[in-house]
């Protein structure tokens, strides 16, 4: 019970003990809480108020580029799993498309990241981390509420990340960093335009990422299994298009190193497909693989993918 999977131990989390993912208190975290409640209510009042195509047309369009290059590139494959190579610059300004999607800022997305993951490989973990609650209840936990653990594991942040002066910058202004895209749209198309560009893609951005977070860890298909994981990982099928590929997630949970989510065939993969784009024109490399990832011990294929 007590011993670490091998794949633990370059992992940015150290704990304490095993028990130290499992014993804490749900509390409610009034600024994440406002933020989220204050753009649901930006979009279902002033978005009807103030509707237009054009607005529309904004959300959409800025909802699929920084859900595509910074949540999914930028911040998940880039950022947190380090499954590719690029310039510098491309690196900051995908991250900084990541800070637009509204979860948090780069510092903050790692840590959070991180602990979830290092409690769901381990044998047990508290629920929050889980998702194993009924569904109203995860989405008042996880889009109103923090996990306050008595005993946090330390989350090891590399000084190329934790000491960068712009990514300080941005997990301290993340915010804030909506307010010039606000001022703009509104130079160009009003109110309307910052409901539905501001308040109606961020609250897109952090309901989608709960929502299909809870599904992927409770529903859909398994291609895989990691022996004695409090949480295993589920591939949501048919919403390849709408996540950039972040749906396969029971492919991430057994490959998390690896540049491309949609493995097998027919799982469509936006992020891969922009991935491989980009490296056509020289600006990603070293696109990281499952064959390129060190063997798992504890990771099962299994014959029979069941839903």
């Amino acid at each position: 019970m007590d011993e670490l999977p091998a794949s633990l131990g370059n992992h940015r989390g150290q704990h304490v003990d095993i028990r130290s993912v499992s014993e804490g208190h749900v509390h409610w975290e009034p600024v994440r809480s406002l933020w989220f409640i204050a753009m649901l209510l930006g979009v279902s009042v002033g978005g009807v108020w103030r509707f237009s195509w054009s607005g529309l047309a904004l959300f959409v369009l800025s909802t699929a580029t920084v859900l595509l290059l910074g949540h999914s590139l930028g911040m998940h494959r880039k950022l947190i799993h380090g499954s590719y190579d690029c310039p510098r610059w491309l690196e900051y300004l995908l991250v900084y498309c990541g800070v637009l999607v509204g979860l948090n800022g780069p510092l903050g997305m790692i840590h959070a990241h991180e602990l979830r993951d290092y409690a769901q490989r381990l044998p047990i973990c508290h629920d929050f981390l889980r998702h194993q609650r009924p569904l109203l209840q995860d989405a008042w936990w996880q889009l109103n509420c923090e996990l306050r653990l008595d005993r946090p594991p330390r989350i090891a942040i590399e000084d190329r990340v934790a000491g960068n002066r712009f990514y300080r910058f941005l997990q301290r202004t993340w915010m804030a960093q909506q307010l010039p895209w606000a001022l703009l749209f509104f130079a160009i198309g009003g109110w309307s335009w910052v409901f539905w560009g501001v308040c109606a893609r961020v609250t897109a951005g952090v309901f989608g990422h709960w929502l299909i977070g809870h599904f992927a860890h409770n529903h859909g298909e398994q291609r895989y299994a990691v022996r004695n994981a409090a949480v295993q990982g589920y591939n949501v099928q048919f919403t390849s298009l709408l996540t950039m590929g972040e749906c396969w997630h029971n492919n991430h949970h057994a490959f998390p190193g690896s540049a491309r989510l949609g493995l097998h065939a027919g799982e469509w993969d936006p992020g891969w497909w922009m991935l491989l784009g980009l490296r056509r024109l020289g600006l990603v490399w070293n696109l990281r693989l499952p064959e390129h990832l060190p063997e798992r011990p504890e990771l099962q294929s299994l014959a029979n993918p069941a839903a």
